[in-house]
């Protein structure tokens, strides 16, 4: 799978490891920064992940910041991207399950670098249901 990843200075601790265990699990990965804990501007780095994953470049992105919020509403500004906030591995099942959610997005300041691993694992390895939700998905565009 192509994976686009990206966040602002909250998820300098948890994205490179994500980075690397995706790897590990066989995914093709790009880093759209930053690369520090300078403090940085989210959407700087939520737009370009949603537009490669928008255009089909990647197959799915993950966004990081502190508390998840504002890399999702910039997120979801995107045509044809369905964003989720998650914070537990139920939540990344369900909006796979339910939403056809592209992008996950998560809280740094408020999950362990496990539950993180564990929710992206989840979201990854979860497919869309179709069916009455494709229904529900398709009139989410305006």
């Amino acid at each position: 799978m192509k994976i686009a990843i990206g966040g602002d200075h909250a998820s300098i601790e948890y994205k490179p490891k994500l980075v690397a265990f995706l790897e590990s699990e066989g995914h093709k990965v790009k880093d759209f920064g930053p690369f520090s804990d300078d403090a940085v501007d989210y959407p700087d780095f939520a737009h370009p992940v949603s537009t490669a994953v928008h255009t089909l470049e990647y197959d799915f992105g993950i966004l990081i910041c502190g508390s998840g919020q504002g890399v999702s509403m910039t997120a979801n500004k995107h045509d044809g991207i369905r964003a989720a906030l998650c914070w537990k591995e139920e939540i990344a099942s369900l909006s796979r399950q339910h939403n056809n959610a592209n992008i996950v997005c998560l809280p740094a300041r408020f999950i362990t670098y496990e539950e993180a691993k564990g929710i992206v694992k989840t979201f990854l390895a979860t497919e869309f249901e179709g069916g009455r939700h494709q229904r529900r998905v398709s009139k989410i565009t305006c």
